[in-house]
Protein backbone atom coordinates (compact mmCIF):
# COMPACT_ATOMS: atom_id res chain seq x y z
CA UNK A 1 0.00 0.00 0.00
CA UNK A 2 1.42 3.33 -0.95
CA UNK A 3 1.23 6.46 1.40
CA UNK A 4 2.13 8.67 3.19
CA UNK A 5 5.62 8.60 5.32
CA UNK A 6 5.97 12.36 6.67
CA UNK A 7 5.24 15.46 5.80
CA UNK A 8 6.02 19.06 6.37
CA UNK A 9 4.21 22.66 5.78
CA UNK A 10 5.91 25.86 5.94
CA UNK A 11 3.89 29.49 6.19
CA UNK A 12 5.66 32.86 6.26
CA UNK A 13 4.90 34.94 9.12
CA UNK A 14 4.05 38.19 7.66
CA UNK A 15 0.15 38.13 7.28
CA UNK A 16 -1.85 41.25 5.77
CA UNK A 17 -5.59 41.86 6.27
CA UNK A 18 -7.78 41.90 2.79
CA UNK A 19 -9.36 45.23 4.75
CA UNK A 20 -5.68 46.91 4.52
CA UNK A 21 -5.78 46.31 1.20
CA UNK A 22 -8.84 47.53 0.24
CA UNK A 23 -8.57 50.61 2.07
CA UNK A 24 -5.32 51.44 -0.30
CA UNK A 25 -7.30 50.87 -2.76
CA UNK A 26 -10.30 53.08 -1.70
CA UNK A 27 -12.78 49.69 -1.60
CA UNK A 28 -14.85 48.96 1.06
CA UNK A 29 -13.29 46.94 3.83
CA UNK A 30 -16.16 44.66 5.09
CA UNK A 31 -17.64 43.55 1.46
CA UNK A 32 -14.32 42.68 0.55
CA UNK A 33 -14.54 40.57 3.74
CA UNK A 34 -17.53 39.40 3.45
CA UNK A 35 -17.18 38.61 -0.21
CA UNK A 36 -14.58 36.35 0.45
CA UNK A 37 -14.38 34.96 3.96
CA UNK A 38 -11.15 35.66 3.95
CA UNK A 39 -9.97 37.34 7.11
CA UNK A 40 -5.88 37.32 6.27
CA UNK A 41 -3.50 35.82 4.42
CA UNK A 42 0.64 34.87 4.42
CA UNK A 43 2.82 36.94 2.48
CA UNK A 44 6.82 35.65 1.49
CA UNK A 45 9.39 37.67 2.93
CA UNK A 46 11.10 40.24 0.35
CA UNK A 47 14.11 37.29 0.73
CA UNK A 48 11.31 34.38 -0.09
CA UNK A 49 10.48 32.38 -3.61
CA UNK A 50 8.78 29.11 -4.14
CA UNK A 51 12.37 27.56 -3.37
CA UNK A 52 12.94 28.94 0.03
CA UNK A 53 9.07 27.78 1.11
CA UNK A 54 9.61 24.17 -0.63
CA UNK A 55 13.17 23.76 1.28
CA UNK A 56 11.79 24.65 4.77
CA UNK A 57 8.38 22.74 4.17
CA UNK A 58 10.98 19.66 2.65
CA UNK A 59 13.39 19.67 5.68
CA UNK A 60 10.22 19.92 8.23
CA UNK A 61 9.28 16.57 6.52
CA UNK A 62 12.45 14.88 6.77
CA UNK A 63 13.16 15.56 10.38
CA UNK A 64 10.03 14.91 11.42
CA UNK A 65 10.22 11.33 9.96
CA UNK A 66 13.66 10.62 10.42
CA UNK A 67 14.25 10.36 6.66
CA UNK A 68 17.80 10.15 5.04
CA UNK A 69 17.38 12.49 1.98
CA UNK A 70 19.43 10.48 -0.21
CA UNK A 71 16.62 7.82 -0.19
CA UNK A 72 14.27 9.85 -2.06
CA UNK A 73 14.57 8.22 -5.63
CA UNK A 74 11.87 11.29 -7.26
CA UNK A 75 11.33 14.35 -6.45
CA UNK A 76 8.99 17.13 -7.80
CA UNK A 77 7.82 20.65 -7.30
CA UNK A 78 4.11 21.87 -8.13
CA UNK A 79 3.99 25.56 -8.56
CA UNK A 80 2.96 28.55 -10.98
CA UNK A 81 6.02 30.83 -9.41
CA UNK A 82 8.79 29.09 -10.16
CA UNK A 83 11.92 30.86 -9.96
CA UNK A 84 13.28 30.38 -13.37
CA UNK A 85 11.09 30.14 -17.04
CA UNK A 86 14.46 27.68 -17.85
CA UNK A 87 16.08 26.32 -14.52
CA UNK A 88 14.21 23.61 -12.69
CA UNK A 89 13.41 24.61 -9.05
CA UNK A 90 13.47 20.61 -8.25
CA UNK A 91 17.22 19.90 -8.37
CA UNK A 92 18.23 23.50 -6.28
CA UNK A 93 15.51 22.08 -4.04
CA UNK A 94 17.09 18.66 -4.33
CA UNK A 95 20.59 20.27 -3.86
CA UNK A 96 20.01 22.04 -0.32
CA UNK A 97 18.03 19.20 1.05
CA UNK A 98 21.41 16.48 0.37
CA UNK A 99 19.53 14.31 -2.08
CA UNK A 100 23.05 13.41 -3.96
CA UNK A 101 22.58 12.92 -8.33
CA UNK A 102 20.39 9.80 -8.15
CA UNK A 103 16.89 10.54 -8.41
CA UNK A 104 14.45 12.29 -10.73
CA UNK A 105 13.23 15.19 -10.51
CA UNK A 106 10.32 17.30 -12.34
CA UNK A 107 8.81 20.81 -12.14
CA UNK A 108 4.94 20.97 -12.53
CA UNK A 109 2.66 23.62 -13.69
CA UNK A 110 -1.52 23.00 -13.71
CA UNK A 111 -1.96 25.94 -11.41
CA UNK A 112 -3.26 25.33 -7.87
CA UNK A 113 -3.21 21.39 -8.37
CA UNK A 114 0.15 20.76 -9.62
CA UNK A 115 1.31 19.66 -6.00
CA UNK A 116 -1.58 16.92 -6.07
CA UNK A 117 -0.66 16.05 -9.74
CA UNK A 118 2.69 15.17 -8.02
CA UNK A 119 1.22 12.63 -5.46
CA UNK A 120 -0.10 10.96 -8.57
CA UNK A 121 2.74 10.19 -10.76
CA UNK A 122 4.92 9.64 -7.63
CA UNK A 123 2.60 6.87 -6.91
CA UNK A 124 3.45 5.25 -10.19
CA UNK A 125 7.25 5.31 -9.29
CA UNK A 126 6.65 4.00 -5.73
CA UNK A 127 5.14 0.73 -7.68
CA UNK A 128 8.60 -0.17 -8.87
CA UNK A 129 10.44 -0.55 -5.92
CA UNK A 130 11.58 3.00 -5.40
CA UNK A 131 11.43 3.69 -1.17
CA UNK A 132 10.29 7.48 -0.85
CA UNK A 133 9.88 9.81 -2.71
CA UNK A 134 9.01 13.34 -2.45
CA UNK A 135 6.15 15.66 -3.95
CA UNK A 136 5.84 19.25 -2.89
CA UNK A 137 3.38 21.91 -3.69
CA UNK A 138 4.65 25.63 -2.72
CA UNK A 139 3.41 29.20 -4.44
CA UNK A 140 4.34 32.56 -4.07
CA UNK A 141 1.32 33.65 -5.52
CA UNK A 142 1.40 36.02 -8.25
CA UNK A 143 -1.77 38.80 -8.05
CA UNK A 144 -2.35 42.26 -10.25
CA UNK A 145 -2.17 44.85 -8.09
CA UNK A 146 -6.04 46.32 -6.99
CA UNK A 147 -7.22 42.83 -8.56
CA UNK A 148 -9.42 40.70 -7.05
CA UNK A 149 -6.96 37.83 -6.55
CA UNK A 150 -4.77 40.26 -4.13
CA UNK A 151 -7.03 39.56 -1.64
CA UNK A 152 -6.68 36.12 -1.25
CA UNK A 153 -3.00 35.13 -3.41
CA UNK A 154 -0.27 34.09 -0.68
CA UNK A 155 2.29 31.87 0.08
CA UNK A 156 3.54 28.87 1.56
CA UNK A 157 4.63 25.53 0.72
CA UNK A 158 3.87 21.73 1.67
CA UNK A 159 6.45 18.74 1.27
CA UNK A 160 4.61 14.70 1.40
CA UNK A 161 7.39 12.32 1.67
CA UNK A 162 5.59 8.97 0.20
CA UNK A 163 6.70 5.53 0.25
CA UNK A 164 5.43 1.70 1.12
CA UNK A 165 6.56 1.31 4.45
CA UNK A 166 5.65 2.63 7.58
CA UNK A 167 3.05 5.30 6.74
CA UNK A 168 1.09 7.23 8.64
CA UNK A 169 -1.82 7.43 5.83
CA UNK A 170 -2.59 5.13 2.78
CA UNK A 171 -3.88 6.47 -0.51
CA UNK A 172 -6.59 4.39 -1.34
CA UNK A 173 -7.74 5.78 -4.46
CA UNK A 174 -7.02 8.63 -6.47
CA UNK A 175 -8.95 9.76 -9.69
CA UNK A 176 -8.85 13.08 -11.88
CA UNK A 177 -11.60 15.41 -14.10
CA UNK A 178 -9.74 17.68 -16.89
CA UNK A 179 -10.86 19.53 -19.68
CA UNK A 180 -9.52 22.86 -21.82
CA UNK A 181 -11.49 25.78 -20.16
CA UNK A 182 -9.99 29.20 -19.87
CA UNK A 183 -10.65 30.23 -16.18
CA UNK A 184 -6.86 31.68 -15.33
CA UNK A 185 -3.88 32.10 -17.51
CA UNK A 186 -0.73 34.12 -17.85
CA UNK A 187 1.27 34.18 -20.98
CA UNK A 188 5.15 33.62 -20.51
CA UNK A 189 5.91 37.03 -20.96
CA UNK A 190 3.50 38.78 -18.59
CA UNK A 191 4.04 39.36 -14.63
CA UNK A 192 1.12 38.43 -13.34
CA UNK A 193 -2.47 36.54 -14.44
CA UNK A 194 -5.71 36.82 -15.81
CA UNK A 195 -9.15 35.32 -14.95
CA UNK A 196 -12.51 35.32 -16.30
CA UNK A 197 -14.19 36.69 -12.94
CA UNK A 198 -17.02 35.31 -11.85
CA UNK A 199 -17.12 32.74 -14.73
CA UNK A 200 -13.94 31.04 -12.93
CA UNK A 201 -17.05 29.53 -10.28
CA UNK A 202 -19.56 27.65 -12.31
CA UNK A 203 -18.18 26.24 -15.83
CA UNK A 204 -14.72 26.16 -13.56
CA UNK A 205 -14.01 25.41 -9.79
CA UNK A 206 -17.20 23.64 -9.39
CA UNK A 207 -17.63 21.43 -12.72
CA UNK A 208 -13.95 19.91 -11.96
CA UNK A 209 -14.53 19.97 -8.34
CA UNK A 210 -17.87 18.18 -8.93
CA UNK A 211 -16.98 15.61 -11.07
CA UNK A 212 -13.50 14.40 -9.70
CA UNK A 213 -15.15 13.89 -6.55
CA UNK A 214 -18.28 12.24 -7.53
CA UNK A 215 -16.37 10.16 -9.98
CA UNK A 216 -13.94 8.92 -7.38
CA UNK A 217 -17.05 8.16 -4.86
CA UNK A 218 -18.80 6.32 -7.26
CA UNK A 219 -15.68 4.08 -8.60
CA UNK A 220 -14.99 3.07 -5.03
CA UNK A 221 -18.78 2.57 -4.00
CA UNK A 222 -18.23 5.37 -0.74
CA UNK A 223 -20.89 7.91 0.50
CA UNK A 224 -19.70 11.68 1.58
CA UNK A 225 -21.17 10.39 5.49
CA UNK A 226 -18.77 7.83 5.68
CA UNK A 227 -15.68 10.07 5.72
CA UNK A 228 -14.48 11.54 9.43
CA UNK A 229 -12.85 14.70 7.07
CA UNK A 230 -13.29 16.54 3.44
CA UNK A 231 -10.36 18.96 1.93
CA UNK A 232 -11.22 20.94 -1.49
CA UNK A 233 -9.61 23.45 -2.60
CA UNK A 234 -9.66 26.55 -1.04
CA UNK A 235 -9.27 29.68 -3.54
CA UNK A 236 -12.02 31.46 -1.21
CA UNK A 237 -13.53 30.81 1.67
CA UNK A 238 -17.01 29.94 0.05
CA UNK A 239 -16.42 27.93 -3.02
CA UNK A 240 -15.35 25.10 -1.04
CA UNK A 241 -18.32 25.19 1.59
CA UNK A 242 -20.71 25.05 -1.36
CA UNK A 243 -18.97 22.16 -3.01
CA UNK A 244 -19.00 20.66 0.35
CA UNK A 245 -22.69 21.11 1.02
CA UNK A 246 -23.63 20.00 -2.80
CA UNK A 247 -21.77 17.29 -2.65
CA UNK A 248 -22.97 15.57 0.87
CA UNK A 249 -19.79 16.89 3.25
CA UNK A 250 -20.66 18.74 6.10
CA UNK A 251 -19.20 21.72 8.05
CA UNK A 252 -17.62 19.75 11.21
CA UNK A 253 -15.60 17.51 7.91
CA UNK A 254 -14.28 20.23 7.02
CA UNK A 255 -13.05 22.37 9.75
CA UNK A 256 -9.65 20.90 10.50
CA UNK A 257 -8.36 21.36 7.17
CA UNK A 258 -10.21 24.57 6.30
CA UNK A 259 -7.08 27.12 6.40
CA UNK A 260 -7.99 29.69 3.86
CA UNK A 261 -9.41 32.45 6.53
CA UNK A 262 -6.13 32.52 8.30
CA UNK A 263 -3.35 32.05 4.95
CA UNK A 264 -5.22 32.58 1.82
CA UNK A 265 -4.86 30.89 -1.09
CA UNK A 266 -0.93 29.42 -1.82
CA UNK A 267 -2.20 27.84 -5.05
CA UNK A 268 -0.46 24.63 -5.56
CA UNK A 269 -0.03 24.42 -1.70
CA UNK A 270 -3.78 24.93 -0.92
CA UNK A 271 -5.18 21.86 -0.50
CA UNK A 272 -1.89 19.72 0.37
CA UNK A 273 -1.85 22.10 3.58
CA UNK A 274 -5.32 21.47 4.30
CA UNK A 275 -4.37 18.01 4.56
CA UNK A 276 -1.54 18.45 6.51
CA UNK A 277 -3.84 20.54 9.21
CA UNK A 278 -6.00 17.37 9.11
CA UNK A 279 -3.27 15.24 9.55
CA UNK A 280 -2.26 17.09 12.62
CA UNK A 281 -5.33 15.51 14.54
CA UNK A 282 -6.61 13.00 12.60
CA UNK A 283 -6.69 9.97 14.57
CA UNK A 284 -6.28 6.27 13.49
CA UNK A 285 -8.28 4.40 11.16
CA UNK A 286 -10.05 7.64 10.34
CA UNK A 287 -10.84 7.64 6.04
CA UNK A 288 -9.92 11.49 4.43
CA UNK A 289 -11.44 12.81 0.93
CA UNK A 290 -9.04 15.71 -0.69
CA UNK A 291 -10.45 17.04 -4.04
CA UNK A 292 -7.96 20.05 -5.38
CA UNK A 293 -8.46 22.53 -8.46
CA UNK A 294 -6.15 23.74 -10.99
CA UNK A 295 -7.31 26.57 -13.34
CA UNK A 296 -7.02 25.68 -17.33
CA UNK A 297 -8.66 23.51 -16.17
CA UNK A 298 -8.81 20.07 -13.64
CA UNK A 299 -9.48 18.42 -10.02
CA UNK A 300 -7.71 15.33 -8.47
CA UNK A 301 -9.50 13.72 -5.70
CA UNK A 302 -8.19 10.95 -2.93
CA UNK A 303 -9.59 8.72 -0.57
CA UNK A 304 -7.03 8.71 2.21
CA UNK A 305 -6.72 6.42 5.39
CA UNK A 306 -4.88 7.24 8.46
CA UNK A 307 -2.70 3.93 10.27
CA UNK A 308 -2.25 3.48 13.98
CA UNK A 309 1.53 5.17 13.04
CA UNK A 310 0.28 8.67 12.90
CA UNK A 311 -0.33 9.24 16.89
CA UNK A 312 3.53 8.37 16.76
CA UNK A 313 3.94 10.82 14.30
CA UNK A 314 2.03 13.42 15.75
CA UNK A 315 4.10 13.56 19.13
CA UNK A 316 6.98 13.89 16.86
CA UNK A 317 5.85 16.85 14.50
CA UNK A 318 5.75 19.59 16.82
CA UNK A 319 5.50 22.49 13.69
CA UNK A 320 1.70 21.68 12.96
CA UNK A 321 -0.21 24.02 10.85
CA UNK A 322 -2.05 25.46 13.45
CA UNK A 323 1.03 26.42 15.26
CA UNK A 324 2.22 28.38 12.37
CA UNK A 325 -1.09 30.09 11.62
CA UNK A 326 -0.68 31.42 15.17
CA UNK A 327 3.07 32.69 14.92
CA UNK A 328 2.80 35.54 12.85
CA UNK A 329 3.52 39.98 12.37
CA UNK A 330 0.78 42.00 10.38
CA UNK A 331 2.48 43.89 7.78
CA UNK A 332 0.71 47.04 6.02
CA UNK A 333 0.55 47.31 2.49
CA UNK A 334 3.43 49.68 1.33
CA UNK A 335 4.89 46.94 2.80
CA UNK A 336 3.48 44.43 0.50
CA UNK A 337 3.75 46.23 -2.27
CA UNK A 338 7.49 47.00 -1.75
CA UNK A 339 8.09 43.52 -2.26
CA UNK A 340 5.90 42.83 -4.93
CA UNK A 341 7.90 45.93 -6.79
CA UNK A 342 11.19 44.62 -5.85
CA UNK A 343 10.76 40.69 -6.98
CA UNK A 344 8.87 41.64 -10.13
CA UNK A 345 11.56 44.30 -10.94
CA UNK A 346 8.32 46.91 -11.48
Amino acid sequence: MIGIVSYGVYIPCFRIKPSQIAHAWGRSQKEVENSLGVYEKAVASIDEDTVTLAVEASLKALSSGNINPQEIAAITIGSESHPYAVKPSSTIVAGILGMGTDYLACDLEFACKAGTAGIQLLSGLLKNGHKFCLAIGADVAQSKPADVLEYTASSAAAGFILGKEDTIANILDFTSYSSDTADFWRKDTEKFPTHAGRFTGAPAYFTHVYGASQRLLKKVNIKPQDFDWAIFHMPNAKFPKEAAKKLGFTPKQLAPGFVVEYIGNPYSASSLIGLAATLDQAKQKQKIFMCSYGSGAGADSFIIETTPLINQYQKRNKDTVKKQIKQKTYIDYSLMAKNILTKYRI
